[in-house]
């Protein structure tokens, strides 16, 4: 789902286009779900898998310029709502994971509250917003296992700036019910279980596994450069690497993972930041 470089300039879409244009990718993916039906991970189990394979935890509340913290406390129950259908979820070797297909749609009657909702380089509010953080900690934990990522989602534009950024920039995955799907499947001989909660301050997951892993990983950037663009806008852009090391912490291969290419919606830094890593 990378665009080119060349196609980074804005476009503006009339309000008509772009309902309609939701509506259609809507629909188009409950086709996609009624034809290709695939073998689903629906099984949870309460009892933790005894090995972890991977873990990570986000801070819920981040004071942003302009945006209204009611949002992020709003978030913060949807959260919770998303996190009561996916904590435990047994992924079987064969099996694939959809985000929205497990999660099921957001919608007030279910309880989701209005949160923070990026749309084209800018926020509003929207009912289930916020889910993004969780889709975020679920694609980095799984770059550091053998899952396979078979769908994921870049963010278009780059709209915050780099404070307190912990991971490296474009490696996260965004979400919007149900066209844009975090999917995963399990290549592997091993079960994986996905384990996720909230405290008052944090968002915790963790990938669990039936047995050991043989090898762990180290997700870092690559090729990071911001370009100023013919038309005036800068296009942020880089590629996100993993290293593989064996048990004994020999090093096995080195893979690209994803490449990214964002409008920033800030002025730039003076100084490109140092490069970000996590791993061993």
């Amino acid at each position: 789902m990378n665009a080119g470089k060349s196609a980074m300039k804005p476009v503006r879409r009339s309000r008509l286009r772009l309902f309609a244009g939701k509506r259609y990718f809507t629909w188009k993916r409950y086709w996609t779900w009624f034809i290709r039906r695939g073998n689903k991970a629906t099984k949870h189990r309460s009892e933790a898998l005894p090995y972890k394979a991977a873990g990570h935890s986000t801070p819920l509340l981040r004071r942003l310029r302009n945006v209204d913290m009611q949002l992020q406390y709003n978030k913060i129950a949807n959260l919770r709502l998303a996190v009561a259908r996916l904590d435990g979820l047994v992924i079987s070797p064969g099996e694939t994971f959809s985000y929205w297909q497990t999660i099921g749609k957001p919608t007030r009657r279910k309880g989701y509250l209005d949160g923070m909702v990026l749309y084209y380089g800018g926020f509003r509010s929207g009912t289930g917003g916020g889910l993004c953080q969780l889709s975020n900690l679920i694609y980095w934990m799984t770059l550091h296992t053998p899952l396979t990522v078979t769908e994921r989602h870049r963010h278009s534009y780059d709209v915050f700036p780099d404070e307190q950024r912990t991971q490296p920039f474009g490696s996260g995955a965004t979400c919007a019910y149900n066209y844009l799907d975090l999917q995963l499947q399990n290549n592997t001989d091993r079960t994986y279980q996905l384990k996720l909660h909230l405290d008052d301050t944090h968002l915790y997951g963790e990938w669990r596994c039936d047995d050991k892993q043989l090898y762990h990983y180290e997700v870092y950037e690559a090729d990071h450069v911001i370009r100023l663009e013919p038309w005036g806008g800068y296009v942020r852009s880089n590629s996100i690497r993993r290293r593989v090391f064996t048990r004994s912490g020999e090093l096995a291969g080195d893979e690209a993972v994803a490449e990214n290419h964002a409008l920033m919606m800030y002025s730039p830094l003076l100084h490109p930041p140092t490069e970000l890593t996590e791993g061993r």
